[in-house]
């Protein structure tokens, strides 16, 4: 009995020992599958593994982050290291900059350096986690001077990156200069997202700001209080539709001694259908591609993928959705200014679509504005910018207020009784 013991106890500590080497060797292999597919879902920021050393209990790595505009053909290198320590179940990999979080001759973190750390599991779930202490930049050029708080920002991806969890906490954001000075405190954000198809992924989004404040030598000092703004997307019918929203609140505005509020916009996408709506994001992709390209090969190629993007944007709008601005209230001293939008078009039969010329043709929408006459009296400038727009009876006077509404429907805009015609562009 006591040499099965032995035996068992033998087996388990070259299995535990073992497992380490098992997990670096998977940590490897999800290295590489998520930097491929990163590096091939958007062209702005490309990862490259100049070296990966994997030991038994741990691993180093060498890399490179390329930082690219597309337009204009510009990019910046980051040269990072990372030890990679490897467990039972899953691995750290801790990250820095090849020569420092701080440019030679400077110290831009005074308290302590930063810690940037990806922990993985064996079962696919990471997650990436910033810890960022004071940071105080400045440039004496410039005069100009950048500080922050210490905070945290950390992402969550579990489901093979399907599924996603971000957070971030950040107490205080000051930029200085000669000509501005902007203060950012208590930002907040919480994002919960799931990969739907493509392009496309549903979840919500809630992002906070205690106080936003800006001051200008010689003017006033403005500050916003209360800055909010969520976003919800889900999917319906069986996840072949898409339907969003984004809400943007401020509780109150504070410029010298006068404060008023609150503010409100409300943006919605409704029934958008998925499939359409990602053969058009790649269609319009290649259009870019080919664009940025400017070679004659790609410039050949131009019509036949102009072809497909017109197709792809009828194909969204034969499905039928609607896009809406629900609600607009901006207050003012002189009262509120509110407002409305929607644009419309209707789901297609196959015939009909078959039938179908312009996506503007069948485009249906509406749309309100009132403001406060008191506003247009007090302020020349605006006064003067708002002047052709109530000769020709575009705003009409109702009471104390002014008002706009319109109506679009067969191509032709009708705001406030006149008619004008619109040109058929899509």
């Amino acid at each position: 009995m006591k040499k099965s013991w032995m035996i068992a106890g033998a087996v388990t500590l070259a299995v535990t020992g073992a497992l380490p080497w098992v997990v670096g060797y998977v940590t490897e292999i999800q290295w590489q599958q998520a930097t491929e597919e990163m590096n091939r879902a958007q062209p702005f920021l490309q990862m490259e593994t100049a070296d990966y050393r994997r030991g038994v209990l741990g691993s180093d790595v060498e890399g490179v982050l390329v930082f690219s505009n597309p337009e204009t053909g510009e990019s910046h290198r980051w040269h990072y290291h990372a030890r990679v320590s490897h467990g039972v179940v899953g691995s750290l990999l801790s990250f820095e900059p090849e020569g420092g979080w701080s440019p030679a001759g400077t110290d831009w973190f005074p308290e302590a350096e930063p810690k940037l750390t990806l922990e993985t599991r064996l079962w696919g779930k990471a997650t990436l986690e910033l810890e960022a202490p004071l940071m105080t930049i400045s440039d004496a050029s410039t005069g100009e001077s950048l500080t922050t708080s210490g905070g945290l920002a950390r992402l969550e991806l579990a489901g093979a990156g399907a599924r996603s969890r971000a957070l971030m906490v950040w107490p205080s954001v000051s930029l200085s200069g000669p000509e501005l000075d902007i203060r950012l405190a208590d930002l907040h954000m919480e994002q919960d997202m799931e990969h739907l198809a493509g392009d496309v992924w549903t979840g919500q989004m809630d992002f906070s700001v205690g106080s936003v404040e800006m001051a200008q030598p010689g003017l006033p000092a403005t500050r916003l209080q209360g800055l909010r703004m969520n976003t919800q997307a889900e999917a319906q019918h069986n996840d072949t539709r898409l339907s969003s929203s984004v809400a943007l609140n401020v509780d109150e505005v504070i410029q010298g001694d006068q404060s008023y509020g609150p503010h409100q916009l409300g943006l919605s996408l409704n029934n958008l259908d998925i499939a359409s709506w990602n053969a058009f994001l790649d269609a319009f992709s290649s259009m870019q591609a080919l664009h940025a390209d400017g070679s004659l090969a790609a410039q050949e190629q131009g019509h036949a993928v102009m072809d497909q993007v017109s197709s792809s944007l009828r194909d969204v709008a034969a499905a039928g959705f609607s896009l809406a601005m629900p609600e607009l209230m901006v207050t003012t001293p002189e009262g509120e200014i509110t407002g409305h939008a929607e644009i419309r078009h209707p789901e297609l039969s196959g015939e009909q679509k078959a039938g179908m010329l312009l996506v503007m043709q069948q485009l249906t929408g509406d749309f309100g504005l009132s403001l406060p006459r008191a506003l247009i009296d007090n302020y020349p400038d605006l006064r003067l910018q708002m002047a052709p727009l109530i000769k020709e009876g575009l705003l009409v006077s109702e009471g104390d207020r002014l008002v706009m509404n319109g109506k679009m429907e067969d191509l032709v805009l009708d705001v406030n009784g006149t008619e004008f015609p619109l040109p058929p562009l899509l």
